[in-house]
């Protein structure tokens, strides 16, 4: 049925459109895209004078729910861009820097922060456009710093933002009398479902829940615009506006989906919740002011802090419900520490038990890599790129984290037992990272053999898987005694080493006895060299974990 108003009123536009000035169809365009110009050019400014600490302050103040919230909305009434913030949360969240539950806290609070717009837009300052715009571009001429020249294309877009709604109010001024427009705006108030969906699909377009509410606002100042009909597309404007996040998450980790879905499913349900409340909603916003734009306003407003308000206790079981729409494994690497916790610092006994679980942890990671990058080159499996780097971007962060949580744990005063647990904990950290780096430097070279492809004799793959195999198991009794602090067993790893070090000086000399006869081809072989030398060099690491873990191995006290 609403789609039937819809091609109705289309058809019926069409044909009453000529009626209409031109001049006055093409100022309404030019004011329009003053404002989105001037919309866009403020957030812009803010997010580059200010946006770095932004998703410093994403990255670390969202551990609580209603912190997240908080975070949430106060970036977003800084940046002028509920679209911008959701779209970072999901490029956090595809990175493995927030959960789920963080990102839905977030877009809660932003949400609320993106009717920061529309009450600007009530006040106003329409006089006060030109002076913005010349001071705006007077800053920026002298401006030289990125923070200043940030401050002055915020001005300056907050001047161009008001100079479109004048101008677009005044060309919008004939919409009064306009017997189309005025039709629907009857129909939105009398089918509020009908003011949703044109709301939501304005929104899509324009792809900013702000430029709606501040056209609403700007057309109720004009009196063009009445309450009633602005709620429901107030209300379809939330909708809209998720389009931003869902195309954002396009192609990224099923984390990042499920949070561009979050946004979407939590205003289509705040959306749900609310239309059998509309009038309810009328009558708040009409006693809140005798200004119909500021009612509008108003009403943005109320709507998005009643809605989160409302589901901010069910973040737990929201996320479980998009978990179960949005089915899928999730392959997403968790950034950062899961181990060290700084509150188990004055109890050295249990922190240094958390330190190995995530140096256990760091090596389960390298050990995928490696695998991944050999199992690449054998082409068995191609890893995918995404996650590859971003263990190996773990891998380097886990090291210094390492590092520092044993120094903070040393200053708390430690037995001898326990400070040799911690320095070799460093010392297998440091391995680690390097085995890490190896087996970048192999993805690395069987991307150059895709590139340049190169081929190898069957006899050169059959060497290398044998070698990749026993450094591979290497590598697991390492971790095996990690993880058990079984000095026994690590004490025969070094003879499995001197095998791995005995046969690649066979390999090369296989290989150069190859390359001399003509059977491999000279670019194929630099490259098979290189690979045993990576190969080779993971199971040195391994060997010096092996006697960190025995305690043989020459440390350099913290």
């Amino acid at each position: 049925m609403v789609l039937w108003y819809l091609v109705g009123y289309g058809f019926v536009i069409a044909q009453e459109v000529f009626t209409i000035s031109l001049e006055s169809v093409l100022t309404a365009f030019g004011g329009m895209g003053l404002f989105l110009y001037g919309m866009m050019k403020m957030s812009e400014g803010l997010q580059n004078s200010a946006g770095d600490r932004m998703r410093k302050i994403l990255e670390a103040l969202t551990s609580n729910r209603f912190m997240a919230v908080a975070v949430g909305m106060v970036v977003t009434a800084i940046i002028q861009a509920s679209g911008a913030t959701t779209v970072m949360v999901v490029g956090f969240v595809n990175a493995g820097l927030m959960t789920l539950e963080q990102a839905i806290g977030i877009i809660m609070g932003a949400n609320i922060g993106t009717t920061i717009t529309a009450q600007l837009v009530a006040f106003d300052l329409e006089k006060s456009a030109l002076p913005a715009i010349a001071l705006g571009m007077a800053i920026k001429l002298v401006g030289k710093r990125k923070t200043v020249r940030g401050f002055s294309d915020c001005v300056l877009g907050f001047g161009i933002l008001f100079l479109g709604i004048s101008v677009l109010g005044g060309a919008l001024a004939g919409l009064k009398e306009y017997g189309p427009f005025l039709n629907l705006l009857v129909r939105s108030q009398k089918s509020p479902i009908l003011g949703v969906v044109v709301g939501m699909l304005f929104t899509t377009a324009l792809q900013s829940s702000s430029a709606t509410t501040g056209l609403l606002v700007t057309m109720a100042s004009r009196g063009i615009m009445t309450l009633g009909s602005a709620v429901p597309m107030v209300f379809g404007a939330n909708i809209g506006t998720t389009s931003t996040a869902l195309m954002a998450s396009l192609g990224t980790t099923l984390a990042a989906r499920r949070a561009a879905m979050a946004h979407f499913l939590f205003n289509v349900l705040g959306t749900l919740v609310s239309l059998p409340f509309l009038r309810v909603f009328e009558r708040l916003a009409a006693s809140s002011s005798t200004d119909v734009a500021r009612q509008v306003a108003n009403a943005h407003s109320l709507f998005n802090v009643s809605v989160t308000l409302l589901l901010v206790p069910f973040i737990g079981q929201f996320a479980k419900f998009v978990t179960h729409i949005v089915k899928g494994e999730d392959n997403t690497v968790i950034h950062g520490p899961q181990y060290l916790n700084l509150r188990l610092i004055p109890a050295p006994f249990t922190a240094v038990i958390q330190l190995r679980k995530e140096v256990v942890r760091m090596a389960r990671l390298c050990q995928e890599n490696f695998n991944a990058s050999m199992a690449a080159f054998l082409g068995d499996s191609k890893p995918e790129r995404r996650r590859f780097d971003g263990i190996e971007d773990v891998i380097d962060g886990l090291e210094e984290d390492v590092s520092v949580y044993v120094s903070t744990i040393s200053q708390r005063g430690v037995n001898q037992e326990q400070a040799r647990m911690l320095t070799s904990m460093i010392n297998i950290a440091t391995d680690l990272e390097r085995i890490g780096d190896h087996a970048t430097g192999i993805y690395e070279l069987v991307e150059y053999i895709d590139e340049h492809r190169l081929v190898f004799s069957d006899e050169a793959l059959l060497e290398i898987r044998d070698l990749a195999g026993r450094v591979s198991d290497i590598l697991e009794r390492t971790i095996e005694c990690l993880e058990k602090d079984d000095k026994d067993t690590a004490a025969g790893i070094g003879a499995m080493d001197d095998v791995v070090d005995s046969r690649e000086k066979e390999l090369r000399g296989l290989h150069i006895k190859r390359l001399n006869q003509g059977i491999c081809y000279p670019g194929s072989g630099v490259v098979y060299l290189d690979l045993l030398t990576h190969i080779e060099r993971v199971g040195d690491h391994a060997v010096n974990v092996a006697e960190a873990i025995m305690g043989t191995r020459e440390v350099t006290p913290i």
